[in-house]
């Protein structure tokens, strides 16, 4: 191994021996070889390795000496050549680990490619350096990284592929320098590239390629701004450096595509959590579904089911977009601004459709809107969980059209049983009974009849909320005659036709007549109250009383000709049992005086000389009239019906006798 120069033994001289104490002064030649060694110490500029020489001959040395001092002075010089470069090794060495330690570091690539072409300037000891990398989308090579640079012109330099200095580096794979750029011929000048190199002042260029695999994707420079010829180790040591600069842009590539993979994957898992998620909702949902359908539940059951899957409260509508049941309410959070406009556009589309925060779904049976589904919800509702809306939809379709169907089918077999105890002798009275347990109704409870007359564009309407009535109370509901006619137990008259009038007035059958009879015991009974009911709807009309309700007991003395029974005892009892009473009691005679009074035409004076009586005293008798019967006793309408008592009294009574 070879040892470091100050580690040799000191070399003989050439020529005499060294003598005397001469030998080994300053002076001497042994003296003045050592002061080489001393300049190599001192890193002395090559200029003073001179010195020696020029004292030697100063000192009237021999041709011989001189020869020797010459010898020493450029082994002294080679010496601090090889120093020199070794320091220069060193420093490219320790800038090229720094590069693969930047590599290590997993550090960002513009960082990365900012630190390369520093280094590259610095130990070129260039006055720039940058690099450019290929875009092979475009067709062009375009400036990455610069340093050193003023021009911004040159900084957003972007040059035509196969151009200039560089494009000749790409093309051939190799590295390129040029003493003067503009003076040189071998590769294609373009005005633009031109411009942007004349602009920073470039001269001397050196370029060197960034190779990956076989292919060139970029080019990495120095270059100084007067004319400069670049030896090999400045071409090696730049390629080293472009090499490093691949590695970083490969790196850079293989990360990016590493996190696209890694964000591809995670996006996989999540989009697969979320659809596994979504099935097990859906498959929840759907079993939830089945079940309500087979244990025969309802609409509400069907919303249960849908917020549980969903986590959002569901209001149900009808097809005109009002809540369902009528005394439901709607979510904290409302309906939509138009709710029918969204179950029409959730209709034409087959889908969900979104107005805000709410999602709307149709219920229908083939192109017929019997209601939607509505869900409230601030975030987006994918599309899975918008099947499920729409399942839910499909389901509450379903359970609609069952209940329609056995409800009209219930109506229906409702209706012929009516229509037998109306039109029938009932000749079978168990049978008739037996039809209407089945139905929830029995016919020995005491029946109160209504009939209804509407007009026939409302009829349908009001026959469904008859039904529904019928239905919910136990009694029987049917058309007959244009004419809608229920039985519902349990209910006078006058409060059957009052029901019945409020029904289906709030179901939009109005105007509606309903006039009532009963109650009636016993199938055999329900054709005469029913003909009774008709006559009382039928007088209400006549006296102008349309869209009300009545019995042939609140009808007064009109109720005594429609009446079935016509039951004058108690027309007479409940028009004037106040007086009567009063009579009975005190031992007057109110009820002659009033016969009187009416019998003169309502004269109290004529009436006074009928009954042999002072005027005054049948004043006051009327006075006490008045307070017994009421302050219109003598109306036009009142006084007609205390006549008809007091006639049918006398008749009675004197029947009687």
């Amino acid at each position: 191994m070879e040892r470091p120069l100050s580690a040799r033994p000191p070399r003989a001289r050439l020529g005499n021996p060294p003598a005397g104490p001469a030998t080994g002064g300053a002076g001497s030649p042994a003296g003045r070889a050592a002061e080489f060694f001393e300049l190599l110490l001192s890193d002395a500029p090559a200029i003073e390795f001179e010195r020696p020489l020029v004292r030697a001959r100063a000192g009237g040395a021999d041709g011989a000496e001189l020869v020797e001092l010459e010898r020493v002075k450029a082994l002294a010089l080679a010496v601090r050549e090889a120093f020199a470069a070794r320091r220069r090794r060193e420093t490219e060495l320790t800038a090229l680990f720094d590069t693969a330690s930047d590599l290590a570091a997993l550090r960002g690539v513009d960082s990365v490619l900012l630190a390369i072409v520093r280094r590259a300037r610095q130990l070129l000891g260039t006055d720039t350096s940058y690099l450019t990398l290929n875009d092979d989308a475009r067709g062009h090579t375009y400036m990455r990284v610069t340093d050193g640079t003023v021009s911004a012109r040159f900084q957003a330099l972007q040059l035509p592929m196969g151009a200039g200095l560089g494009g000749l580096v790409a093309q051939t794979a190799a590295p390129y320098a040029t003493a003067d750029y503009f003076a040189d011929g071998r590769f294609r000048h373009t005005a633009e590239i031109n411009d942007g190199v004349r602009d920073e002042g470039l001269v001397a260029i050196l370029g060197v390629p960034l190779i990956r695999g076989s292919q060139v994707i970029g080019v990495l420079y120095a270059a100084d701004r007067s004319e400069r010829s670049f030896d090999r180790s400045e071409v090696a040591l730049l390629g080293s450096l472009a090499a490093h600069a691949a590695i970083a842009l490969d790196n850079a590539r293989l990360l990016e595509e590493t996190r696209t993979a890694l964000d591809e994957l995670s996006a996989a898992t999540r989009e697969l959590q979320a659809h596994s998620s979504s099935v097990e909702r859906a498959a929840g949902a759907h079993d939830r579904f089945i079940d309500v359908v087979l244990r025969g539940g309802g609409v509400e059951d069907v919303a249960a089911a849908v917020t549980d899957a969903l986590g959002s409260c569901i209001t149900v509508l009808d097809e005109e977009g009002r809540v369902i049941p009528a005394d439901a309410r709607p979510t904290e959070a409302g309906l939509p601004p138009d709710p029918a406009a969204a179950l029409t556009r959730a209709r034409a589309t087959g889908h969900t459709v979104r107005d805000g925060s709410w999602w709307t779904a149709a219920v229908t049976v083939d192109s017929e809107l019997l209601g939607g589904l509505v869900l409230h919800r601030d975030d987006e509702l994918p599309e899975s969980d918008q099947r499920i809306l729409e399942r839910a939809a499909l389901v509450t379709a379903l359970l609609l059209l069952i209940r329609r169907t056995a409800g009209e089918a219930e109506n229906r077999v409702r209706g012929e049983l009516l229509g037998e105890l109306l039109t029938s002798s009932a000749r079978d009275p168990d049978g008739l009974r037996e039809r209407a347990r089945r139905l929830g109704a029995d016919l020995d409870r005491p029946l109160a009849v209504a009939v209804a007359r509407v007009e026939e564009r409302s009829r349908a309407r009001a026959l469904a909320a008859a039904t529904h009535l019928a239905a919910t109370r136990g009694g029987l509901a049917g058309m007959h005659d244009g004419c809608v006619v229920l039985c519902l137990p349990d209910l006078t008259p006058g409060a059957a036709a009052a029901t019945v009038h409020r029904e289906l007035t709030q179901a939009g059958a109005g105007p509606v007549t309903v006039g009532g009879s009963g109650p009636a015991h016993g199938p055999a009974a329900i054709a005469p109250a029913h003909a009774e009911a008709a006559r009382c709807a039928t007088t209400l009309e006549a006296l102008g009383r349309s869209d009300s309700a009545g019995s042939a007991d609140e009808l007064g003395f009109f109720g005594l000709l429609v009446g079935e029974g016509r039951d004058v005892r108690g027309f007479v009892a409940s028009t004037l049992a106040p007086v009567l009473e009063y009579d009975a009691r005190r031992g007057t005679d109110l009820a002659s005086t009033l016969q009187a009074y009416f019998a003169t035409g309502g004269s109290p004076a004529r009436a006074a000389e009928a009954l042999r009586v002072h005027v005054n005293t049948v004043t006051q008798r009327l006075e006490r009239v008045g307070r017994l019967l009421g302050k219109d006793w003598s109306s036009p309408d009142r006084a007609l019906e205390v006549q008809l008592a007091l006639r049918l009294q006398r008749l009675a009574g004197a029947a009687e006798d």
